[in-house]
């Protein structure tokens, strides 16, 4: 069985309150404060070319909680930054943190004997522009096997970011359960899903899944 441990670092601001749309606020108000630690922190290269991977450092609002998820080399970044926060400025209206709590854990991460259950905490962002048009066009069994090939090619990706090699035999198996929403993203309307999968996959919670889940989109925890 292909699994791997990954070092993943939760940070949470509990006496900030703040709305699920406000997690690429707070991922600008960190790029900015600190961007002279490291690209990881906004997904771009100093260069300011955008880094094609899977983000090591991914900002969220759960439960209206400012939430920081770091993975690997961006979990060791958070730890180092951690006591250096002393305020989040969103929009120009400061809040002074009075408490923060720090959560560092090695997981597992890869291919799993059984089925286990997952719930986007976050919209998950299944489609993009080119693929957008084709489910349109799909009847509603259609629509729910595209979508569950999605979620494997999202996972596989997270897993090749992570140095998870599947072998031959170890063969992603997802059945999505979702509802279509819609959401604002960049000032264009979206689809977006809520709602939850089964998958043969051990998967750390907190993290996203599919597009832009440094900006808080798809973020599972297990049931």
């Amino acid at each position: 069985m292909t699994t791997k441990k990954i070092n993943i670092c939760r940070i949470k601001f509990p006496e900030i309150e703040l709305q699920a749309r406000d997690a690429h606020k707070l991922r600008g108000y960190f790029g900015n404060t600190f961007k002279e630690h490291s690209p990881l922190l906004h997904n771009h290269w100093e260069s300011g070319n955008v880094r094609y991977r899977y983000p090591n450092v991914q900002y969220k609002v759960i439960d209206k909680i400012p939430t920081l998820i770091g993975i690997e080399e961006g979990a060791e970044l958070l730890s180092q930054l951690f006591f250096k926060v002393r305020e989040i400025d969103i929009n120009g209206q400061k809040y002074p943190i009075q408490s923060k709590n720090i959560e560092v854990e090695d997981e597992e991460v890869g291919f799993s004997h059984n089925l286990e259950e997952y719930s986007f905490q976050t919209l998950w962002m299944a489609l993009n522009q080119r693929n957008f048009s084709t489910y349109q066009k799909l009847d509603n069994a259609e629509k729910q096997d595209m979508l569950n090939r999605i979620l494997v090619g999202h996972i596989l990706s997270f897993f090749r970011n992570m140095g998870v090699e599947l072998k031959q035999n170890e063969r992603l198996m997802a059945r999505v359960n979702v509802e279509e929403k819609t959401t604002n993203f960049k000032g264009h309307k979206m689809i977006a899903f809520s709602g939850g999968f089964i998958v043969n996959a051990h998967l750390p919670e907190g993290i996203g899944i599919g597009r832009s889940s440094s900006r808080g989109f798809g973020t599972i925890i297990k049931i």
